[in-house]
């Protein structure tokens, strides 16, 4: 696959609740490779855009390709197989369950047990913390040290393009610069990330190429750099 190959392709993508169109006409790609940046207040359509193209939520009209196959009406376990991987708003992880555990189900499609030892131990490796605590249940930890795990444990899926859902909410500033760093370390590895960021600042500093949504639909397109000198978008996003 070229460095120019789309990995993720959206066209003209609806999606409805109850009949009215959170999300309205959206193109949207990621080539292979790519950190790309999905800003915008609440409600603009950001996390359904991510769970339109999990399977999570059923699309009103539109295409949603991924690796050139497209998906729509493909159920979330058979993406997840196939290295389509999201964190979810909200971290999504098993409280009653251990670390440890936590992290064996992120690797639950998988039977590569030689790959699958060496790269949870690369997981606590980037978390130290989940280390010292591996038998601790999941659901006595911090905010942030959930997020490491919710993103530890979707590593352990393999993803070939991994969605994620406002990693840093709620977090201390501190756990932010650490989040962001772990994201840095993961794209680095070749990993394809489209992310959902709050923080526009830090989210068009870390990113390639960024979209802007407003009330369900495309706004503004391009470069993050440019972007983060954009006018409207600091007007908006950046409080300036």
């Amino acid at each position: 696959m070229s460095e120019a190959t789309k990995l993720l392709d959206i066209r003209q993508l609806d999606v409805a609740y109850g009949g009215i169109k959170a999300v309205r006409q959206l193109d949207l790609h990621v080539n292979q490779g790519e950190l790309v940046a999905l800003i915008g207040a609440n409600g603009a359509g950001k996390s359904t855009t991510l769970k339109a193209i999990c399977g999570l939520v059923p699309v009103a009209s539109g295409q949603i390709n991924y690796d050139e196959k497209s998906i729509v009406g493909v159920p979330s376990y058979t993406l997840v197989r196939q290295g389509l991987v999201m964190v979810p708003e909200g971290r999504g992880i098993f409280p009653q369950l251990t670390i440890e555990e936590n992290l064996e189900m992120g690797a639950y499609s998988r039977n590569d047990h030689t790959a699958i030892k060496a790269e949870t131990a690369y997981v606590y490796d980037m978390f130290p913390r989940l280390a010292e605590r591996r038998r601790q249940t999941a659901g006595t930890l911090s905010g942030g040290e959930q997020q490491m795990l919710a993103m530890g444990r979707a590593m352990l899926s393999k993803p070939k393009l991994l969605l994620l859902d406002e990693p840093t909410m709620g977090l201390a500033p501190i756990m932010i610069d650490r989040i962001f760093e772990v994201v840095e370390s993961i794209a680095k590895q070749g990993v394809t990330i489209l992310l959902i960021e709050q923080n526009a600042k830090l989210a068009l500093e870390l990113s390639e190429r960024a979209y802007v949504m407003e009330s369900g639909e495309l706004l503004l397109k391009g470069n993050s750099r440019e972007l983060l000198h954009d006018p409207k978008v600091r007007a908006a996003y950046l409080g300036e």
